[in-house]
């Protein structure tokens, strides 16, 4: 059935930054225009250019304002109890994030906040956190379990996730983080861990639809290579895509496992080298920048950006929202923490959050202005958009378009 005049649209009087493929500088369209009809692009382009068909739509007028595609923050563990904020203070007193977690901090702590929590105690709290996103002009987050490390809590913060696509106008894939750490009660037994639990909650969270992607946290806080494996096995078997969490705080060998499984994104990677940059190149999985753990954690390993961009690795960026490493919502502020401590371009930074961060989630019908995509769309007040990264923080925007309700 034909959409009715109501869901079609033609945004006009517009600057359009539409992230095409293959820019060396921003491309920018000056009095622009986009046509939507129901939720999807179906053309845009110069006001001049406009086909008449499109000229009977609902007008809106942008008042020469910029508009990008709607922005994706694609790793982020949004879903969690309780707070870390006296680990925070045990930081600024000389502990490594390594001597946290041995002293039963870091994931440990806030997997015990997360066990004792109610569905409507997890969901009331990320309500808050999602909101605070939305409001920076998100309109796509991934979020993952993780902090559960038992069958049903793993399950109930993947329900959380699912469940907040259905209270905001936000779209929403969801990660498998089992493999996020060992369960205290299995530290002398691993192995029984990935056994006993990793891998049943997969299955039943797979089961109940609650799974679009399966990551891990290859690390020496966290779960091996050989460990991981299994796990990937699995997945594969489900036919879900891989993620992983790799070369954070150590080189681990995370990108040579991802890589061997054509990961959608290897997250990190502050210890990558060379070699990683090649079989990411390869494998073409995105490398995920996530300047807010850099940040928070007061590290000094930068990830290579330069071998990123040497072999035409694209580069997402993400908050990592978490209560431990990066306590951060602000996609944008992010963005300006990539620029200023990673020196990646303004261009990088906004392709960061659309197209490359659409990549990372499999997305291949959102991250861009053109017809097809879906009208997932954000309108700023700002002249350029090489704003983004040069403001700090800063919010300039003006409205939110989600699946083409303006």
């Amino acid at each position: 059935m034909a959409q009715d005049q109501y869901n079609q649209n033609l945004i006009r009087n517009a600057k359009l930054a539409p992230m095409s493929d293959d820019q060396d500088d921003f491309e920018i369209t000056n009095n622009g225009a986009i046509a939507i009809d129901g939720e999807q692009i179906v053309w845009s382009g110069e006001e001049k250019d406009i086909p008449n068909k499109y000229k009977k739509y609902n007008e809106y007028n942008a008042k020469g304002k910029l508009i990008t595609p709607g922005l994706i923050d694609c790793h982020t563990h949004l879903v969690f109890g309780g707070n870390r904020s006296t680990e925070f203070n045990m930081r600024l007193n000389g502990k490594s994030y390594q001597e946290i977690a041995k002293a039963g901090g870091g994931i440990a702590s806030t997997m015990k906040a997360t066990r004792e929590a109610s569905f409507d105690d997890l969901l009331s709290s990320s309500l808050v956190r999602l909101d605070d996103m939305i409001g920076n002009g998100v309109t796509t987050i991934e979020i993952k379990s993780g902090y559960g490390l038992d069958i049903e809590t793993e399950c109930l913060m993947l329900r959380v996730a699912k469940r907040l696509e259905s209270l905001r106008p936000i779209r929403i894939k969801t990660s498998f983080l089992g493999s996020h750490g060992i369960a205290p009660e299995y530290k002398n037994n691993p192995e029984n861990y990935i056994k006993e639990v990793c891998l049943p909650a997969l299955k039943k969270a797979n089961e109940e639809g609650l799974v679009d992607a399966v990551d891990g946290f290859c690390e020496t806080v966290a779960l091996n290579v050989e460990q991981l494996k299994e796990v990937f096995d699995l997945a594969q078997k489900l036919n879900l895509p891989i993620k992983l969490h790799a070369e954070q705080l150590s080189h681990s060998g995370g990108v040579k496992l991802a890589t061997s499984y054509d990961a959608i994104s290897i997250d990190h990677l502050e210890y990558a080298n060379e070699e990683d940059a090649k079989l990411m190149s390869k494998s073409g999985s995105v490398a995920v920048i996530l300047p807010g753990a850099y940040y928070t954690l007061n590290e000094t390993q930068k990830p290579p950006i330069e071998l990123f961009r040497k072999y035409k690795v694209p580069m997402a960026i993400a908050t990592d929202c978490n209560p431990g490493s990066s306590p951060l919502t602000s996609i944008l502020l992010a963005m300006n923490m990539a620029s200023t401590l990673f020196k990646i371009t303004p261009l990088e930074a906004l392709s960061g959050v659309t197209k490359h961060a659409a990549d990372a989630l499999s997305l291949k019908d959102l991250g861009q202005i053109k017809p097809g995509m879906i009208a997932d769309l954000a309108i700023w007040n700002l002249e350029h958009p090489s704003e983004f990264s040069y403001r700090i923080g800063f919010n300039a925007l003006y409205k939110r378009i989600f699946g083409g309700s303006i």
